[in-house]
């Protein structure tokens, strides 16, 4: 393992990974309620433990310090949280004064038809778009929710507001998987990447993920009957694993936590809207930085981020091999974000 440099400008955790991504879970709520995340009366963190946006900003500029260079806000759902328009404005200085290259965000579409356009002001101009289903009926399954139409709209506003859009697709074995070329046919149809994600086992849910699992690899060769795909070269900062659809030259992601470990080029770290920092997403490994934070001393909170990099683990240890396994990971998704 590699000796971590104290207080350096650039993250390089002990397996020489150079950690430079961000992902922070601005809140753990969300006005849905997804079948493979969370259960329908989910038990939320009481507000009062969330930390505030001015100190969130504070520990954006403290991880900006140390080289973080792209900042992704997730959730739950981010735009549920009020303030979250001028805390976006706020880290945006950072990427006006190019000690910042980007921030971005994922969100499950519902309320970008109101508020799409304060969110591109904001300094957001590329966002991910969590959407499993095109049919109504299956949305209202997934989700339970009523909300497909109002995500489609939120989607098209986006688009006209100039967002650079991704279609994020978690493959449902018995859900959607019949579904899943029309999907891609319909984001590439509007100009959109996709990504499909293999159901990740985190937190208890009242279905079975072993029943919901269906691998990316199996899940390739149906849409090479219908996509011919050409390995690309495309990369972003996360883990897709990219492919372009020859018929219609977009890419089609594969994010596979389960059938293909991609952890060796793990470039992320991820912090709670509580100021737990978790190392990975499918590890318990993590950092209080919320009493630090408080404190008030700066060496102190750059000696915990040295100690992320030293306990950040060589990879997660995701796994669904029987009806009967529970998850490894107790927290739910929407603690972490995705």
């Amino acid at each position: 393992m590699l000796k971590i440099p104290r207080h350096s400008n650039v993250l390089t955790d002990s397996f020489g990974r150079k950690i430079d991504y961000l992902r922070i879970s601005v809140t753990d709520r969300c006005n849905l309620r997804c079948t493979y995340c969370m259960p329908e009366k989910m038990k939320f963190l009481p507000k009062k433990d969330i930390l505030s946006f001015n100190e969130l900003e504070k520990l954006c500029e403290q991880f900006i310090s140390r080289g973080i260079k792209k900042i992704r806000l997730t959730g739950g759902e981010p735009l549920v949280r009020k303030g979250i328009l001028d805390f976006i404005s706020n880290i945006n200085y950072y990427k006006k004064n190019n000690t910042l290259d980007e921030i971005t965000m994922t969100t499950n579409g519902t309320l970008l038809e109101e508020y799409g356009e304060e969110l591109y002001k904001s300094g957001v101009k590329r966002i991910n778009i969590s959407l499993d289903t095109l049919s109504e009926k299956r949305f209202q399954e997934i989700t339970r929710r009523n909300n497909l139409k109002k995500v489609l709209k939120g989607i098209n506003k986006a688009k006209r507001i100039g967002f650079k859009i991704k279609i994020n697709t978690v493959v449902l074995k018995n859900i959607n998987v019949d579904e899943i070329t029309d999907i891609i046919s319909w984001s590439h149809s509007n100009n959109f990447d996709i990504s499909l994600i293999e159901t990740m086992p985190m937190g208890e849910i009242e279905d079975n993920r072993f029943d919901q699992y269906f691998s990316i690899n199996k899940m390739k060769k149906i849409i090479e009957n219908k996509f011919t795909l050409k390995k690309s070269n495309y990369k972003t900062s996360g883990p897709s694993n990219y492919y372009t659809a020859l018929e219609t030259n977009k890419n089609i992601g594969f994010i596979t936590p389960l059938s293909n470990n991609f952890c060796s080029s793990c470039n992320r770290i991820r912090i709670t809207c509580t100021g737990l920092l978790y190392m990975c997403l499918g590890q318990d490994d993590k950092i209080d930085f919320k009493e630090i934070l408080r404190s008030g001393d700066r060496n102190k909170l750059n000696d915990a981020i040295d100690l992320a990099m030293r306990k950040k683990p060589e990879k997660h240890e995701f796994s669904i091999k029987s009806r009967s396994e529970l998850p490894k990971i107790e927290r739910h998704m929407s603690v972490t974000g995705g």
